[in-house]
């Protein structure tokens, strides 16, 4: 199994995290991807991943909630980040985690979409795939990407909870995946139905989005790498399968959208 999507360089982890990465390693988890959000978390990721080379992986991006010309330098963050992307052999699997929220606050709604708009051509000219956030802006996430089809565009829609028809929709871009987590195990939650419905196998990969939304049974804990586990129980009782055929089809998934070679 892969975890697509853990905050292992949060402070959440900063006491345990060799615990934390044994118990992955022990529950069948292969690879961790660390999505980045802003550039004061990018040196801690870069660290980290080199420590765990081959089996930690990071990303790059602004995350839209970090996207607040009040705090923070928006163009010398970008400018940073784009640098590394153009070094030959940076270390970076993805673009991400990157996106829109309008969940909370519309203040900066023309600045996210401006600053998503522009990582998405990254994704493109440097042939990486995009870990895509988006809350509240299903429709402006589907008009960004349908504006900018390309051969070379793709990635996950993170975290995805929403309906049939929202799936539906994201799954007409062919070179993206909806990375699913924890919500699938939630006793109210309608994502099983909305798979069910609207979503083959071949179009899912798995993710923890660690240390949030843990699954049941452990649901209200610090989650873990090592809890993906629950969220593959669930997707096999769901498409009528054994783990193992989860397991293989969305590590397919996760090669076929990252190639790591």
């Amino acid at each position: 199994m892969i975890d697509t999507h853990s905050h292992l360089d949060g402070e959440e982890f900063v006491d345990d995290l060799h615990e934390v990465l044994q118990r992955a390693q022990s529950a069948g988890v292969e690879k961790i991807f660390l999505p980045n959000i802003n550039g004061q978390t990018l040196a801690r990721i870069r660290q980290l991943c080199l420590e765990h080379a081959g089996y930690l992986y990071p990303m790059i991006g602004l995350h839209p909630e970090d996207v607040n010309p009040e705090t923070t330098d928006i163009e010398a963050v970008l400018q940073q980040m784009e640098q590394e992307l153009q070094q030959e052999h940076h270390p970076y699997i993805a673009v991400g985690e990157i996106g829109l929220d309008f969940y909370w606050d519309t203040t900066f709604r023309q600045q996210q979409l401006e600053v998503f708009e522009r990582q998405v051509e990254w994704g493109i000219r440097y042939n990486l795939p995009l870990m895509i956030h988006a809350r509240n802006a299903h429709r402006e996430l589907v008009e960004i990407i349908a504006r900018h089809q390309h051969p070379q565009l793709r990635g996950v829609f993170h975290c995805f909870t929403g309906t049939a028809n929202e799936a539906e929709e994201l799954l007409q871009f062919p070179n993206f995946v909806l990375g699913i987590g924890g919500v699938l195990t939630f006793k109210k939650s309608q994502l099983p139905e909305v798979l069910r419905q609207s979503v083959p196998l071949s179009r899912i990969v798995l993710e923890t989005d660690s240390p949030y939304m843990a699954p049941v049974p452990h649901r209200g804990q610090r989650n873990e790498s090592a809890f993906v586990v629950e969220v593959a129980k669930k997707m096999a009782e769901i498409y009528g399968c054994d783990m193992s055929e989860v397991d293989a089809v969305t590590t397919q998934n996760v090669n076929r959208i990252f190639a790591l070679g």
